[in-house]
């Protein structure tokens, strides 16, 4: 099977018990624990800050975390989270001023980096940035709320995106953002897609292991010409 990644959301945890609920679903079979920032002011909501990633880091998680930075400006908090332990980092095109600027603060750092791509942004944006970063993490829904509905017109923009990657040779993974389930994972990753992020697909399902086991069994059967 390819080394696809499941990214257990935050969003949907339980907040009062924060620590214990990243380590079920790490002991429940996710790889990666994606970490939403909303400021409301670039996205209409507000949620966790860089004193909870590092909170998760001293309470003993070791796992990767993928903050996914929906804030602007961008470079400030790029900063603060590097040095509360994040692995990764991404961000909106849209929410930089510079975005070479902040993709080289999260390389210099040692940190993976990437660009976050809303539903209407075109992949055409990518097309001097591509090369320096890690990832790209396709919205397949609008950013700033959990429990949104996937729109199927991500799973084109997922295949442009792959082909483009192909196409110039590069290690650049695909992750994918909103909606995901047992009933459409398949298709995404079939579409190209590398990561994908579940929030309430998991932290609402009240077995954390049986949705992940059905997410992975989904994927297990996927077939794809990388």
């Amino acid at each position: 099977m390819n080394q696809f990644k499941i990214a257990p959301s935050i969003l949907s945890a339980d907040f009062a018990k924060l620590g214990e609920e990243v380590n079920s679903v790490l002991q429940a079979g996710a790889d990666i624990i994606h970490f939403d920032v909303m400021d409301n002011h670039y996205v209409p909501n507000l949620t966790i800050g860089p004193m909870v990633c590092k909170s998760l880091r001293q309470f003993g998680i070791d796992a990767p975390i993928d903050v996914h930075l929906m804030v602007s400006p961008v470079d400030s908090m790029i900063e603060d989270f590097i040095k509360a332990g994040a692995s990764m980092i991404t961000f909106h095109y849209e929410a930089s001023h510079h975005v070479d600027r902040s993709i080289e603060l999260i390389n210099k750092a040692g940190c993976k980096s990437g660009i976050v791509l809303n539903p209407s942004t075109d992949i055409n944006v990518l097309e001097y940035v591509l090369d320096k970063i890690d990832m790209v993490l396709i919205m397949s829904v609008n950013p700033g709320f959990g429990g949104q509905s996937f729109i199927e017109s991500s799973l084109k923009k997922i295949e442009k995106l792959k082909s483009m990657i192909i196409s110039r040779g590069l290690d650049v993974a695909i992750e994918v953002d909103g909606g995901i389930n047992e009933n459409n994972i398949r298709r995404v990753a079939e579409a190209g897609a590398d990561i994908f992020v579940a929030g309430s697909a998991i932290f609402n399902s009240g077995n954390y292991k049986k949705s992940i086991d059905k997410l992975k069994e989904q994927l297990a059967h996927v077939s794809r010409i990388e």
